[in-house]
C-alpha cells in the first residue's frame, strides 16, 4: 500500500472513529429487513463497519432538495454493502455518487437503431445505474425493499454496477480466478430459457418476469432472489444458485439455519 493510500485510510479510520451509530440506529434502518434479521452477528457487526466506511466514501444526495435522514442513509448503505461483504468495496469503486428520488422518477435515453434512426424515450423508474455513476433510487422503494416479495431496488442496481465492471451491463460480471465462463453461460442462458418457458405456460418461478427484459436484468433480478430468498432460488436453478454462491462468496441459505432471526 502506497503512501497517500496508508494516509487516505489512516483518515477515514479517524472519522470511523469519531462516528456514533448505536445498535438502537441500526435496528431502526435494517431491522425490518428480513436478510438482516437472519445474518449471524458476526456477519452483521462486519456489515455496519462496511456501510460506515461506504458512507464515507460515497455522495448520497436527495433529488430536488430532498432531505435524507440518518437512518435512510444507514439503510442503503447496509443494503448497498451485503453484495460486497466477502468481495470488499473496492468493486464500487467506479462510481461515487448515489442519487435519492422521493419516488420514481423520469429516465431519458436516446439510442440509434441498425437503421441509422434516433430514438428517444422517457420512463417512469424506481433505480438506475450507470457504469461511472451515479446510482439512482426510489426512496419509496428503497423503503419497501426486502419484503416478502424479494424485490430490493438497492441490490438489483448495485448488482448492475458489479456487472458493469466486465465489458458493459451484459449479465456477466467479472468471474474470480477458478470460475468457469463458459459455464456460467450455459447455465444462466438454460435459466432464462427455463423463466421464458414458465412465463409463457403459466408456471411458477422462483423470480420476477422482468428478468427477462435483458441478460443485465436477469442477472440482477437473480441477484436479488439470491440475497432475499434463496431457497426457491437454489432447488429451481442448482447450477445458477452456486455459479452467484462462487461469485459473491456467500451463501444466503446458511444465514437461515445460523442467524438470530431465523424462524
Amino acid at each position: 500500500m502506497g503512501l497517500i493510500a496508508r494516509l487516505a485510510e489512516w483518515r477515514e479510520n479517524r472519522q470511523l472513529g469519531s462516528l456514533d451509530v448505536t445498535e438502537a440506529d441500526w435496528q431502526q434502518a435494517l431491522g425490518d429487513w428480513q436478510v438482516y434479521r437472519h445474518l449471524p452477528p458476526e456477519m452483521q457487526a462486519r456489515l455496519h463497519r462496511m456501510a460506515l466506511r461506504f458512507l464515507l466514501r460515497k455522495a448520497m444526495v436527495g433529488a430536488h432538495g430532498l432531505e435524507l435522514s440518518d437512518q435512510v442513509r444507514l439503510r442503503i448503505a447496509g443494503m448497498a454493502v451485503l453484495p460486497v461483504l466477502e468481495l470488499g468495496l473496492d468493486w464500487y469503486d467506479s462510481w461515487q455518487t448515489l442519487v435519492v428520488h422521493e419516488g420514481q422518477f423520469v429516465a431519458e435515453h436516446e439510442w440509434i437503431d441498425e437503421f441509422g434512426i434516433a430514438h428517444a424515450e422517457r420512463s417512469a423508474l424506481c433505480g438506475e445505474a450507470a457504469s461511472r455513476g451515479p446510482v439512482v433510487l426510489s426512496l419509496e422503494d428503497v423503503r419497501s425493499a426486502g419484503g416478502d416479495d424479494a424485490q430490493n431496488v438497492v441490490l438489483h442496481e448495485l448488482a448492475h454496477t458489479l456487472d458493469m465492471r466486465s465489458e458493459g451491463a451484459n449479465g456477466a460480471p467479472p468471474l474470480h480466478p477458478g470460475m468457469d465462463a463458459r459455464a456460467w453461460k450455459r447455465d444462466f442462458s438454460a435459466a432464462w430459457e427455463d423463466l421464458a418457458h414458465r412465463v409463457r405456460s403459466g408456471l411458477t418461478a422462483p423470480v420476477d418476469d422482468y428478468a427477462l427484459e435483458a441478460p443485465a436484468e436477469f442477472f440482477a433480478v437473480l441477484t436479488e432472489a439470491f440475497f432475499e430468498q434463496p431457497g426457491p432460488l437454489a432447488d429451481t436453478w442448482p447450477a445458477v444458485f452456486r455459479h452467484l454462491c462462487d461469485f459473491y462468496r456467500q451463501d444466503p441459505r446458511s444465514w437461515r439455519l445460523e442467524g438470530p432471526g431465523r424462524a
